[in-house]
């Protein structure tokens, strides 16, 4: 019997080969006789586009091609609504600017940058719609003309009797909260060559979080069938949501399909921070109802968020956001209203979190208010109204089992010091710096987030398992085709621990795939924490298939010494999900779930205003931990963010224009500003339905970290940081009000 791989801290499989430096990223990739191409960028965000010329850069010594819409088959694509020129046509509009007038391809990259230059546009400038709340009013400009409106989409949910509720209750409690732009700060800029294979495939080699979709679009605006379309997935130097929509790949098989060359692109640091997407920012607005005792009665919420100029994900992200917007309780009685908006800010899309982050920070530090109202201690409160399995969600579907939220307040508050004592919670004593400027506080947040996609979609992954035997019979090699991107989060190294666990050999004998969408079949995104678990089942039911099949060869002694079969496991066949009623928000929103706690102690300066993070307790429910050391990881990683989040991280606009332009003018956290400690607890509530329990986790580490400091502020200085992020700045401003 194999040594057990399942549930071990096996060292993960593309570590050797990153630590050497051999291990290639896409901008390590070159072929012979490659051209280079630049981008010639939109100059405003928000213009009529009246002429391109291109002739000045055409006629510059080495430039191969200008391309121009005029050479795109079909000038649309997206990744949900194709609401996005490829190349914006004269007579078109800009929207942002991120937005492309032209590519210019060349012999070198110096040749490119210089030629780009000299394409000259001629703009009519628009009107700019930069904040959504204005954008939704009547007579705003309108960045989409033909829909009538800048409200994207709008999602209601309504339970019970709000009115009535809000008139029994003994306490009302109401917030408004604010979160930011945020760049997703990945160390590769977006990087990568188009070619044409030696089947005469447009190929594309980039980093990608889902390359079978990147296809489905690229197919659309080309006009060229699927399997005349090829993408390669090389290492990923972080991804973080922000490798879901293309700004790279569209362009480089563009490039490929016009020239016939290998054509090579890098973007700049500059680029990348101006022309791609952010997370999106919210406006919240809650106002909760409760009893004396804490019982939770009645919540009205309202959820804006800024769309920027193009669809992307936000309507997904508004589905994830609105269903979150009350946290981890039941709700007996609910009114939400959420809102996304197109404005002529930057596209915002798929981030860690996905929606859930932005309403975390809401309904946690909302939820402390409610606390302090009733005099009640923070974990207290949490605990009278955890959901638990078979709760409703706010949308009334019962919690599917495996509810792990519970366990993980519990284990976080007793191992930050918090004691039971005949069902009350008593917080501990902090104790407080000599110098009396300097005040200590803990603070606590619960966060829950979807496993898989959600509302209806059919989330699938499709798994090939190749067998070698020997004469007798036995395994000495499994092959695991799967198209997971490996974009930093280990998800190759898992499936082959499940794997190995599963045909009983060791890990050594198993080998995973690179990504190559000709090569393996289509297992969705690298997102929505849902890898372990939609992956995992389809390559522990691909396993299972193949073992059934070696025991059948076996039998018939046919002498058969490979083994191929192929699964696809649907996360519906265990729970489907169903979209929102449109009136009341009825719905089965989520496959699965997982659930974290977080505490952190800080240290306020009252002086400066400067908040040091001391120490934090992270519980996270994974259901079955199969790589804990990979999970501790995911947690540190998770509140390296989550302290950007919460202090620091802002990407600026003005007027539609990026401020924070480069690298020097985004703060992110160094190893300065991470906690000294970091006390990592893995908990497992099993899913029954997620292979040997497990469920996801990789974003649920970021979530409860901005509302656990912020909740901590309040405990050391009594303020309440309601717009994110809390900057030294935003800390001594609302001291110096406090005070005086």
């Amino acid at each position: 019997m194999a040594e057990e791989v399942l549930g071990q801290s096996v060292s993960r499989l593309d570590i050797r080969t990153k630590v050497l430096g051999s291990r290639r990223y896409p901008q390590d990739f070159n072929m012979p006789g490659q051209l280079y191409a630049k981008v010639v960028w939109s100059q405003y965000p928000h213009a009529r586009v009246k002429k391109i010329d291109t002739s000045a850069a055409e006629a510059t010594p080495g430039v191969v091609k200008v391309i121009t819409y005029r050479d795109v088959p079909l000038n649309q694509y997206g990744i949900h609504t194709p609401d996005q020129t490829v190349l914006v046509p004269e007579g078109g509009k800009v929207r942002w600017l991120g937005d492309r007038i032209a590519i210019v391809v060349a012999e070198t990259e110096a040749i490119a940058e210089e030629a780009s230059r000299k394409v000259r546009v001629e703009y009519e400038p628009l009107p700019v719609v930069t904040d959504p709340r204005e954008a939704m009013k009547p007579g705003s400009p309108l960045v989409h003309e033909e829909k009538g409106t800048n409200i994207l989409h709008h999602i209601k949910i309504r339970r019970g009797d709000v009115e009535r509720a809000f008139e029994e209750a003994d306490v009302i409690v109401e917030g408004y909260y604010i979160t930011p732009h945020v760049e997703h700060v990945y160390l590769q800029p977006e990087a990568g060559i188009g070619y044409i294979d030696e089947e005469g495939r447009i190929t594309v080699i980039a980093a990608a979080q889902w390359p079978h979709d990147d296809l489905h679009q690229i197919s659309h605006f080309l006009q060229i069938p699927m399997e005349k379309l090829r993408e390669i997935v090389p290492a990923v130097g972080g991804a973080f949501g922000g490798r879901e929509d293309m700004y790279i790949q569209h362009l480089l098989a563009l490039c490929a399909y016009v020239v016939r060359r290998p054509v090579k692109m890098v973007f700049t640091r500059e680029e990348t921070m101006m022309r791609t997407g952010k997370r999106h920012p919210f406006y919240i607005r809650h106002k909760w109802a409760a009893r004396k005792d804490g019982k939770l009665l009645a919540a009205e919420a309202e959820l804006i968020s800024d769309a920027g100029a193009y669809a992307s994900t936000s309507i997904p992200v508004l589905n994830n956001a609105a269903s979150f917007a009350l946290g981890p309780y039941v709700w007996p009685n609910v009114k939400v209203d959420a809102y996304t908006v197109h404005t002529n800010n930057a596209v915002t899309m798929a981030m860690r979190g996905f929606g859930s982050t932005q309403a975390a920070f809401a309904y946690e530090v909302q939820m402390d208010k409610l606390a302090e109202a009733l005099g009640m201690d923070p974990v207290e409160l949490r605990m009278k109204n955890l959901v638990e399995d078979g709760s409703p969600t706010i949308t009334g579907a019962p919690f599917p089992p495996g509810v792990g939220i519970r366990e993980t307040l519990r284990q976080a508050a007793l191992a930050a010091g918090w004691r039971e004592e005949n069902g009350r919670w008593i917080k501990p004593e902090i104790p407080q710096p000599a110098e009396p400027h300097r005040r200590r506080g803990i603070g606590v947040a619960c966060a829950f987030k979807n496993v898989g996609y959600s509302f209806g979609f059919d989330d699938k992954t499709t798994a090939r398992v190749t067998l070698s035997l020997d004469e007798s019979g036995e395994i000495t090699g499994a092959l695991i085709k799967v198209g997971a991107s490996e974009v930093g989060e280990g998800v190759h190294t898992a499936l082959a621990q499940i794997a190995a666990h599963t045909l009983g050999i060791p890990l050594k004998k198993v080998r995973v795939a690179l990504v190559d969408t000709a090569r393996v079949p289509n297992a969705g995104s690298s997102s929505a924490s849902r890898h372990v678990y939609i992956s995992g089942n389809a390559v522990k039911a691909a396993c299972e298939l193949a073992l059934k099949k070696r025991e059948e060869i076996l039998k018939a002694e046919t002498g058969e010494t490979t083994i191929e079969v192929e699964y696809t496991y649907r996360g519906r066949i265990e729970r489907p999900t169903t979209p929102y009623h449109p009136e009341t928000g009825e719905c089965f929103p989520h496959i699965s779930y997982g659930w974290g706690t977080q505490i952190a102690l800080v240290e306020v300066d009252t002086e400066t205003g400067k908040v040091d993070v001391l120490k934090i307790w992270a519980a996270h429910d994974v259901g079955k931990a199969i790589n804990p050391e990979m999970i501790i990881g995911q947690i540190g990683g998770g509140i390296h963010m989550g302290i950007g989040y919460a202090l620091m991280e802002h990407f600026i606009h003005e007027n539609g224009y990026p401020r924070t332009r480069r690298l020097s003018e985004y703060s992110i956290p160094t190893v300065l500003d991470m906690p000294p400690e970091i006390v990592p607890i893995i908990v497992e509530v099993p899913d029954p339905a997620g292979p040997y329990g497990a469920k996801g986790v990789g974003e649920m580490t970021t979530l409860p970290t901005a509302p656990a400091i912020i909740n901590a502020i309040h405990d050391a200085v009594g303020i309440w940081v309601d717009e994110l992020p809390a900057t030294e700045e935003k800390v001594y401003k609302l001291l110096k009000k406090a005070s005086s």
